[in-house]
């Protein structure tokens, strides 16, 4: 028995593969369902997508598409033989811990199930560009909160380039940075295209004490914002822009109040992606979190299956920032956070220090132990009761699904094994299946009508006059000019043939065009003449072949 509010000071579960953490992190999830708790689940190797396959009647017929055909055949055994045996072991394990189907059906209809693939439509949809939207909180009574999200958020984009990204040493991010601020500050959105067009021309022309060009030059600008916009030119880009709003809250509960078990898996990214995603995530639920009233109870759970690589002990992934600020304030706002992980030399200890209870499974090796029992004895001490020879004794002799469990709000660490989990697990869901598990859950993709639009800056592209608030960037080494303004409105209207009554002035508008201009010297002393001549040209449209007339072009020198 474990009261949930204990996940308040967060949780992590240690083990070697086949330990049985995924059985009972499945059991977790289900208990937590039963107590109306919802979850966002972050599913980096597609074990927990099994959440979705709960089976109440436990009929072969509803295992057999699940079996997986190949092991069948090894077996020597057809794929209904199969399924009617694990259908057997799933009633007969259930039925050891006195499980029947009235309980699958209630677990089943406590939380709305969903299955998201972030960056690809093999199950529902997730749109990232909300991410570069300006928080909706105000920036004067939330500088620091609003940096930090800033600040991941820049680190998370140059990630996904494969560019460093230090908050404190690289242009970049300090470029970046600032833009992101500049527009936060007046409640401006971005988008990525408006972005890019930013970072060629920013919205300032310091940065500290220095000018621009001197603090990143131009070429190394437009470096940045090739980069980038390779991302945004690269045909799966589209499926990072499409589906739902990247919102915690609609995460967590429907429109209506139903707890929400969201699930958001992560297999079919590349390490860079993946990174990417997570730390926006993190960062939307750390933005989420401080709009919420405080709480002493456990309200919702973040869930992160494997969490190597994203929280090492000594670099600094993008990942890393949000997720030490969530184990350190989420607390206080009824957030409880759930890590797991096969490698405890791969985790920073020290972030985990908030950590007050400890899933201790099978480990592979005596270093792991050691690593383990160092890390527990520094984030526990002796407050929490931690007493390093019984634990290593412990440890050393647990058995597959059986666990330490150290938790600091009771006396003494406890030995367990998991319950038979509710759920089928069939090992990690392949792309396959997913559409197929949306359905299973009754969820289907929500229709546009049901999803707020996603607000865009007049930055980010063009407007309904066909203009933008951002100056496009040419590249280095073509030189750029301005042509002065020396007509009246009076005299536009007049060359453009309109009246000039009842004519409002917005603005300015410039046009590109392309100007070529040459000053010629002619010289000829027998005839005694000698004088310079100006010659241009100017083009509205160039062929796009490059096939230039200049004389077709001819135009009032400049």
């Amino acid at each position: 028995m474990y009261d949930p509010d204990d996940l308040t000071t967060h949780g992590v579960v240690v083990g070697m593969t086949g330990s049985g953490k995924t059985g009972l992190c499945i059991d977790i999830l289900e208990e937590a369902a039963l107590n109306g708790i919802p979850a966002i689940v972050i599913d980096p190797k597609g074990d927990i997508a099994n959440l979705l396959l709960h089976f109440p009647d436990l009929k072969s017929e509803d295992f057999e598409p699940w079996v997986d055909p190949d092991i069948a055949r090894r077996d020597g055994k057809s794929t209904t033989q199969a399924a009617a045996e694990t259908a057997k072991l799933w009633k007969d394990g259930l039925a050891q811990w006195g499980i029947e189907s009235e309980r699958i059906t209630k677990v089943l209809q406590a939380v709305e199930y969903a299955n998201y693939t972030p960056g690809s439509d093999a199950a529902l949809q997730i749109s990232i560009l909300a991410s570069l939207n300006a928080p909706p909180i105000p920036w004067d009574e939330n500088r620091e909160l609003m940096r930090e999200k800033i600040s991941s958020t820049a680190t998370a984009l140059l990630g996904l380039v494969g560019v460093e990204g230090d908050p404190m040493r690289s242009k970049e991010h300090i470029l970046l940075a600032n833009i992101f601020e500049a527009a936060w500050k007046k409640g401006d959105d971005l988008d990525l295209a408006g972005l890019i067009h930013q970072v060629q021309n920013p919205p300032f022309e310091k940065l500290g004490a220095l000018q621009l060009e001197q603090f990143i030059p131009e070429a190394d600008r437009f470096e940045l914002a090739t980069a980038l916009n390779s991302f945004l030119a690269s045909p799966s880009f589209q499926a990072w822009t499409e589906g739902e709003e990247l919102d915690p809250q609609r995460m967590l509960w429907t429109a209506e109040g139903k707890p929400r078990h969201t699930i958001f898996y992560l297999a079919h990214l590349s390490e860079l992606e993946r990174m990417f995603f997570v730390t926006l995530l993190l960062s939307s639920v750390e933005t989420w979190m401080r709009t919420q009233p405080g709480s002493s109870s456990l309200k919702a759970l973040i869930y992160f299956d494997e969490v190597l690589g994203f929280l090492p002990p000594v670099k600094e992934p993008p990942s890393k920032a949000p997720l030490i600020r969530l184990l350190k304030q989420a607390r206080a706002f009824g957030l409880g956070i759930l890590l797991t992980t096969q490698n405890p030399v791969d985790l920073d200890y020290k972030a985990l220090s908030n950590a007050g209870t400890w899933f201790i499974g099978r480990l592979q090796t005596a270093q792991d132990k050691a690593r383990l029992l160092d890390g527990l004895e520094s984030a526990t001490g002796q407050k929490g009761g931690f007493k390093r020879k019984d634990a290593d004794k412990a440890i050393s002799n647990l058995k597959k699904r059986v666990f330490l469990l150290h938790n600091v709000h009771t006396s003494n660490p406890q030995i367990f094994h998991t319950r038979w989990a509710m759920a089928y697990l069939r090992g990690p869901i392949t792309r396959i299946h997913l559409k197929m598990l949306n359905l299973l859950a009754g969820v289907r993709p929500r229709k546009q009508s049901e999803i707020p639009p996603t607000a865009q800056t007049p930055s980010a592209g063009l407007d309904d006059a066909g203009t933008t608030l951002t100056r496009q960037a040419v590249s280095p080494g073509i030189g750029e000019y301005f042509v002065p303004n020396n007509l009246t409105v009076a005299e536009s209207l007049k060359r453009m043939q309109r009246e000039t009554s009842a004519v409002q002035t917005l603005g300015l508008v410039y046009q590109p065009v392309l100007i070529a201009q040459a000053t010629a010297r002619i010289l000829d002393r027998k005839a005694e003449i000698d004088f310079d001549q100006q010659i241009s040209a100017l083009i509205l449209n160039p062929d796009r072949r490059g096939v230039v007339r200049w004389k077709n072009h001819r135009h009032a020198p400049f």
